[in-house]
């Protein structure tokens, strides 16, 4: 009995068995390749402000592309990653788990810059273009769905702030300007009607 069971240990794994010990090897022993791209997109996700995941199923070359360069324009970039590398960066990083948006095809926008603008160019696409689909995101160290990512588009980005700030400012001091001119234009108006008075006599 007992030789029997020893024997039965030796006897070939089925095809069954041989994936599930080649899903458990890949999990464990990552290759060279997947070693690279954790270790790049641990990069990507150092200094940044937000990471935006997308779902860009039935998007054409064209419309990709036209995708990246919107998000570049915005201070961003985007990558396709596999989710479970994404998953594993998170964690390698004490980052929040998304685990409910990293299924399907994802792609992956890391906002260095102004968030706003990102989320903002990721909505307009969107609008245009209904195959990209919003899926959430990781924002100053926090998991937010798809419709916090809708709400932080629809924010002023930080230059509609900062020209919204300049204006309150200069909108006085235009003020204040003309209210020093108005003295010394009075004061120019008589110097001048004093002197035509003089020429006339």
């Amino acid at each position: 009995m007992a030789r029997g069971l020893f024997f039965s240990r030796l006897d070939p794994p089925n095809g069954a068995e041989l994936d599930a010990l080649k899903r458990r090897c890949t999990e464990y022993m990552p290759s060279v390749q997947n070693t690279e791209r954790l270790a790049e997109i641990k990069e990507d996700l150092t200094d940044i402000q937000a990471m935006w995941v997308v779902d860009y199923r039935g998007l054409t070359v064209k419309q990709s592309e036209q995708l990246r360069v919107s998000i570049r324009e915005a201070g961003a970039i985007m990558k396709v990653h596999k989710n479970k590398l994404v998953r594993l960066a998170l964690k390698e990083l004490d980052m929040p788990e998304m685990d409910e948006v990293l299924a399907g095809p994802s792609a992956f926008v890391f906002a260095a810059g102004d968030p706003v603008a990102s989320a903002k160019a990721l909505k307009d696409f969107a609008k245009a273009n209904e195959n990209l689909v919003i899926k959430g995101g990781i924002m100053d160290g926090a998991f937010v769905d798809a419709e916090a990512v809708e709400k932080i588009a629809a924010l002023p980005s930080r230059e509609e702030l900062i020209a919204k700030l300049l204006g309150s400012l200069q909108n006085p001091m235009v003020k204040t300007v003309r209210v020093l001119n108005g003295p010394m234009e009075a004061f120019a108006r008589c110097v001048q009607a004093i002197a035509d008075q003089k020429d006339a006599a």
